[in-house]
């Protein structure tokens, strides 16, 4: 598929279905929310709405932090407490065996579809720095997992209002955010091998086996979850963003 020529002859082919569609979609969704999630990081505001704290910013682990959870990061700290969080949920999904062939067919275009060529003239894969940090998938998924637990933590939280017990939309949304999340980090392929890898046999193991096949069956939906989760974290922020500002107000069930 390389070739020494550039331009819109690298996109010669023969299929005449909407190819482009996919990637195109990709990079608007992936795209716009790396744009959001980038503004709200900057935002270092309107980021908790008693009780609800926005998963951009759990845990919140600075002294400045409007809702402080783990003051591990003291006042010199001055730049938004999201930065001290986002780099793990970021950087397991952009070493995400899904999302590394989505983003490398939409924003790389190699190649941007099945028979279509490589807008690149050479290809050296995942052999060269910065791509082989890929490989780190696996300790991204393990810092997820603490993430995780911080977030399932603030949904427990979610339910604790000024005048006691309840719940409200801002419950909801964190407990939805919370299980799409869970839903798609158990649903990784570092999950799949940690479960059933370094085995020769289930045979000897069959605890193991029976949870290595039901995370097989969530890995079979796996970009589902990692687009529904993106989506909704990103929601997620949205609502307590706006509860914060007064923009709307949260409606408590009971």
């Amino acid at each position: 598929m390389n070739g020494k020529s550039v331009g819109l002859e690298q996109y010669r082919t023969l299929r005449t279905d909407a190819w482009w569609v996919e990637p195109l979609a990709v990079v608007i969704g992936l795209g716009g929310f790396v744009v959001y999630a980038t503004w709200a990081a900057l935002q270092n505001a309107h980021y908790y709405a008693e009780p609800y704290l926005s998963p951009f910013y759990s845990p919140c682990l600075a002294a400045n932090c409007t809702h402080v959870t783990l003051p591990l990061f003291g006042s010199w700290w001055n730049l938004s407490p999201a930065f001290l969080i986002l780099w793990i949920p970021g950087g397991f999904r952009a070493t995400c065996y899904y999302y590394r062939k989505a983003y490398y067919r939409s924003f790389f275009q190699l190649p941007p579809a099945c028979a279509v060529r490589d807008a690149a003239r050479s290809y050296t894969g995942e052999t060269r720095f910065p791509l082989t940090l890929q490989n780190s998938h696996r300790f991204f998924f393990y810092l997820s997992l603490v993430i995780l637990a911080f977030l399932w933590w603030d949904v427990i939280l979610a339910f604790r209002f000024p005048d006691g017990f309840g719940a409200g939309v801002g419950t909801l949304v964190l407990l939805i955010n919370a299980a799409l999340l869970s839903l798609f980090s158990f649903s990784c392929n570092s999950c799949r091998h940690v479960c059933g890898g370094y085995l020769n046999s289930f045979h000897s193991s069959p605890g193991r086996y029976r949870i290595w096949t039901a995370v097989s069956r969530l890995n079979e939906r796996h970009m589902e979850y990692a687009w529904v989760s993106l989506i909704w974290v990103a929601l997620a922020d949205l609502y307590v963003r706006l509860v914060s500002m007064g923009v709307i107000q949260d409606v408590r069930f009971f």
